[in-house]
C-alpha cells in the first residue's frame, strides 16, 4: 500500500487559514485563531514575511520518535502513513511531548481526563485530510508519498528560479510523510533544521544497545571495588588484633 502523505507548497499559500478552519471542523473543535500547537490546534500558519506563509502540522515521521518512546503503544505509525494516537492506551507519561523533534504533541492540562493532542492526518477519513481537501489554492495536497515526491521534484526542476532546491521531509529524521517546498531555505521558512538525517529512534536504539555491556562492566567494577574495600577492612582488623597488647588492669591483679 502506498503511504498517504501531504505536500505543502509554500509558494502557493495565501494565508487564508482555510486549512486550519477545516482541521478544527473535522476534529469538532470550536473555531479559534490558530497561533501555535495546543490541545485545540493541530495546524496553524506562520507569517514569514518575504519567505511566505508557512503552515505547521505534525510531520508524521517515517520512524516516529513519539511512537518509539511510548511505553504502552498509544502512538503508532500506521501502514498507510499517519501517526495515530489511542487515548484508551495512554498512561499520561508525556514522553512523546519531550521526544518530538518538531515540538508537535501537546497535552490537555486543564482536563480531568487529559489526552495527548496532535494531527492524525484524518486517518480513516475516506476523503483524506480535510486541510488538503479544502485548500482553495492547492498549497496543501494529499496523496501517495511517492507520487507527491515526484510532483515536488517536477516543480523544482521546471521552476528553478521559483523554488529553493530542497524537499524538506524527504530525508530529515529519516523522512517524513509531510513534505515542504518553497521559495526559501527551510531555515528561512522557520522549519527545524538542526536535525540528523537518520531516524531518531535509530540513534536511541544504538545508545540502548550498549547499555547491557555498560551495566555488566559497571556492575563487575563495583563488585570488585566492594570486594577490595572489604578485604582492606578485614586485613586491617586482623592486623590490629595481632598487635594489640595483652594488658592486665589493676582490678585484674586485685582479683587474683
Amino acid at each position: 500500500m502506498d503511504r498517504r502523505a501531504i505536500l505543502v507548497d509554500v509558494t502557493k499559500c495565501t494565508g487564508c487559514g482555510t486549512c486550519a478552519s477545516a482541521c478544527q471542523e473535522v476534529n469538532e473543535q470550536e473555531w479559534h485563531e490558530a497561533k501555535g500547537f495546543n490541545a485545540e490546534t493541530f495546524t496553524f500558519l506562520v507569517d514569514r514575511g518575504d519567505s511566505g506563509t508557512v503552515r505547521r502540522l505534525c510531520m508524521h515521521c517515517e520512524d516516529p520518535t513519539c511512537a518509539s518512546v511510548c511505553p504502552v503503544g498509544a502512538l503508532r505509525k500506521t501502514v498507510d502513513g499517519p501517526v495515530t494516537y489511542d487515548a484508551d492506551r495512554c498512561m499520561g507519561c508525556r514522553y512523546c511531548i519531550a521526544a518530538c523533534p518538531f515540538g508537535v504533541p501537546t497535552y490537555e492540562w486543564s482536563s480531568s481526563a487529559p489526552r495527548v493532542r496532535k494531527c492524525q492526518m484524518c486517518a480513516g477519513r475516506p476523503e483524506g485530510p480535510a486541510c488538503a481537501q479544502e485548500c482553495p489554492k492547492g498549497a496543501t495536497i494529499a496523496g501517495a508519498r511517492d507520487a507527491l515526491i515526484a510532483e515536488a521534484k517536477r516543480r523544482l526542476a521546471e521552476n528553478p528560479g521559483r523554488y529553493y532546491q530542497h524537499i524538506y521531509g524527504l530525508e530529515e529524521v529519516g523522512g517524513t510523510d509531510v513534505l515542504y517546498i518553497g521559495a526559501r531555505s527551510p531555515a528561512e521558512l522557520g522549519l527545524p533544521t538542526n536535525l540528523d538525517n537518520r531516524p531518531l529512534p535509530e540513534l536511541t536504539r544504538r545508545a540502548l544497545h550498549v547499555i547491557p555491556d555498560v551495566v555488566t562492566f559497571g556492575g563487575a567494577t563495583l563488585a570488585g571495588l566492594l570486594w577490595f574495600t572489604r578485604r582492606k577492612e578485614r586485613v586491617a582488623e586482623a592486623k590490629q588484633k595481632s598487635i594489640r597488647p595483652s594488658v592486665e588492669t589493676e582490678d585484674d591483679h586485685g582479683q587474683r
